[in-house]
Order: structure tokens, then C-alpha cells, then sequence
């Protein structure tokens, strides 16, 4: 049996208070931030150049400095601390024009502002260890990913994918039509690296599979 999970409207005071302690970089309302800074700037964040340019729009606009890496590391560009530091999110908060991230969240907890954080998403503390997870993304990757805990997976399906058998990773959230940020990925005996999922389109399909 597969169970398809949807995500579910939560009010500004339990969301504010879990993002004081859990501000993970693949939370949806970071992802709504990132994406709302692309939308202003008319730019994906893809190459080093996209990072150096929103950098001097932060710059610009606030008078605050976030340098090109700490970008990078916020979008899943290169590998790093999962966690993002308040300060970060009020600069960038304050870039789109809000007070800062306590104002952000305020924005998108109101009714007619939250739609693009309840897109349907799996959350991996929502997760037994041994659960299996499917994704698949264009043009024809597929895997299945199984729940070691900890917020960390590995690879037991893969189909078209840079991604093999046996690899694993971390991450602690799946947004259907979202990219999907792995942290930590292991493959042999290479270097752990950051690496995105569906960097285009996003993911086409997610389910947790039961047998």
C-alpha cells in the first residue's frame, strides 16, 4: 500500500516557535524564502555568477553583507551545516522588504499566503526506521529510498539516476514539485557531497511505500 502525504496548515505561533530551534534549510518556509528571492531577482540560483549577483542585491537592498558561500550553502549549492543562523534569514528577510524572519513568517502563515507552503511533503522525523520512501523526477529518474533515522536514507532502487544502490545521504525533507536537497551524500569511497534531486522540475512523485 502507498501512502502519498499532503502537507497540513499550520497556525504563525507553532510555526515560528519550532523555527527558533529547527531552522533547517530544507524546511518549507526556507524553500519559500529562496523561491521568492529568485522570483524578485529574476534569477535562478544555478551557477557561482547567480550567487555573487544576489549577494550585491542583498547588499543593495539592506546594507548587510551575506557573502556568495553562505548563499550557496542555504540553497544546497555546496555542502553544509543543515541548520541556517537566524541572522541569515533576517537579512534576507529584510531583502524582500519585510522587517525580518519573524515578519516573513507572519506573511506566509496568513490564510491567502499560504499556499505554497502546503504543497504535499514528507517531513523524515514523520518516518519509522525501515520505511521506504519513492520518488521519481523528469525526465525518467526513479528511487527508492529506505530510513536508516536521524534524518539520514540510502539508496536501495535507482533507475536513470547519478544516484546507486547503496549510496546514502541526509535530509529532512520532501516537497512534491520541489527539488530535493540531499546533505552528506556517501557514494564508495568518495568525499561526502551536497547534491540536488529534480533541480528543474522537482520531484514528479512521492510516496511512502508499505508492504
Amino acid at each position: 500500500m502507498d501512502q502519498v502525504f499532503s502537507g497540513k496548515k499550520r497556525n504563525f505561533e507553532s510555526l515560528y516557535e519550532s523555527y527558533l530551534t529547527d531552522m533547517t534549510k530544507t524546511a518549507p518556509e526556507i524553500h519559500e524564502l529562496r523561491k521568492r528571492l529568485e522570483e524578485q531577482v529574476r534569477r535562478k540560483m544555478k551557477t557561482p555568477n547567480d550567487f555573487i549577483f544576489l549577494s550585491g542585491v542583498v547588499w543593495d537592498r539592506t546594507h548587510e553583507t551575506l557573502s556568495p558561500t553562505t548563499l550557496k550553502r542555504l540553497w544546497g549549492y555546496i555542502d553544509g551545516a543543515d541548520q541556517t543562523r537566524a541572522s541569515t534569514l533576517d537579512i534576507l528577510s529584510r531583502a524582500l522588504g519585510f522587517q525580518d524572519w519573524e515578519g516573513f513568517l507572519r506573511e506566509i502563515g496568513q490564510d491567502n499566503g499560504s499556499d505554497a507552503i502546503l504543497s504535499p511533503h514528507l517531513y523524515a522525523k514523520q518516518l519509522s526506521i525501515g520505511d521506504k520512501v519513492y520518488v521519481s523526477w523528469k525526465p525518467n529518474r526513479r528511487c527508492t529510498f529506505r530510513y536508516l533515522g536521524e534524518t539520514r536514507f540510502t539508496v536501495e532502487k535507482a533507475e536513470n539516476s547519478k544516484l546507486k544502490e547503496g549510496d546514502s545521504f541526509s535530509t529532512s525533507l520532501f516537497i512534491l514539485g520541489e527539488p530535493l536537497y540531499l546533505n552528506n551524500l556517501i557514494q564508495g569511497n568518495n568525499p561526502p557531497v551536497a547534491f540536488v534531486v529534480g533541480n528543474k522540475d522537482g520531484l514528479c512523485e512521492l510516496k511512502v511505500v508499505t508492504e
